[in-house]
């Protein structure tokens, strides 16, 4: 069994925990059966912030700092990552999407904008489709509308994931970051069951990501785990790419959605990389 890098939607690299074990003001909120871990930092317009599979809010290290200050960050530990504990509930994302959606209405938040990476892409593109008038502005990076649009070693790698392979994951920076902030550090081998189940489920986001009423920014690095053109597929159903954008923006896609591909990146480097944080600035903050 070989983790010669990080498993398909982990979005882990051996950099992303040296983040300090808390940047913001760590609160709970009590949400769908969940002990939901926030933190909150900076201020300005509310802005929440999800992470990839086994990170926490705290991995984005400088560009969370970036986005705070302009922004009210909210960094949230999604389900069995973190701070946050698992609860008897499948690890899949429109489970999540809903637990997004929650803490919004339970923080009583004016449609934040999300800022998702990975699976945390994932999470906001789902919480966007079915909770539109929650959000004004949704970034999904590094995330996927099919499981088989990744490459085939990266599908090779996710179906090892599973209890198995904790063994084999020990003395990664993965474990050590799961062991230093879970509650429950023993559900390590659950939670990686949890995500291997999550990852053999097919899937196809194209319908929700066609019927996107929040203007959308698409993400990639340009050696993602997907091809670019997958992120470009991905615009074109948000309208993008039909037509000449016209000297004054009037061509661009209708919804307001943009794409951007970030050279010189990968699927380990763009969560912490300035450009992603200039990026995504640009777009929340751009004037209609």
């Amino acid at each position: 069994m070989s983790f010669a890098r990080s498993p398909g939607l982990t979005g882990m690299t051996p950099r992303n925990t040296d983040e300090t074990d808390t940047v913001g003001t760590g609160q709970y909120a009590e949400v769908n059966g969940l002990s939901l871990y926030y933190e909150t930092s900076g201020s300005g317009r509310p802005l929440i912030l999800l992470h990839g599979a086994l990170g926490s809010g705290g991995m984005f290290g400088p560009v969370r700092t970036a986005l705070a200050q302009r922004h009210q960050v909210i960094a949230v530990d999604l389900q069995g990552h973190g701070r946050t504990a698992d609860i008897d509930r499948p690890l899949d994302p429109w489970f999540l999407a809903d637990d997004v959606a929650a803490l919004i209405d339970h923080l009583g938040l004016d449609q934040p904008d999300l800022v998702g990476y990975s699976l945390g892409g994932g999470v906001a593109l789902r919480t966007a489709a079915r909770y539109p008038q929650k959000v004004r502005r949704v970034v999904a990076a590094s995330a996927f509308i099919r499981r088989t649009a990744m490459y085939p070693e990266i599908l090779a790698q996710q179906s090892q994931m599973s209890a198995a392979a904790a063994p084999f994951l020990k003395n990664t920076p993965m474990f050590e970051h799961y062991q230093r902030l879970a509650p429950r550090p023993e559900d390590f081998p659950r939670l990686l069951d949890k995500i291997g189940a999550a990852t053999a489920q097919d899937f196809d986001l194209s319908a929700e990501v066609r019927g996107l009423q929040v203007p959308t920014l698409i993400v990639a690095a340009d050696a993602d785990m997907a091809p670019p053109i997958h992120f470009v597929e991905i615009f074109t159903l948000l309208d993008g790419g039909q037509r000449d954008g016209g000297p004054m923006g009037e061509g661009r896609p209708k919804g307001g959605h943009a794409l951007a591909i970030l050279p010189g990146l990968t699927h380990y480097t763009i969560f912490q990389s300035p450009l992603f944080a200039a990026t995504v600035l640009a777009f929340l903050d751009e004037q209609s």
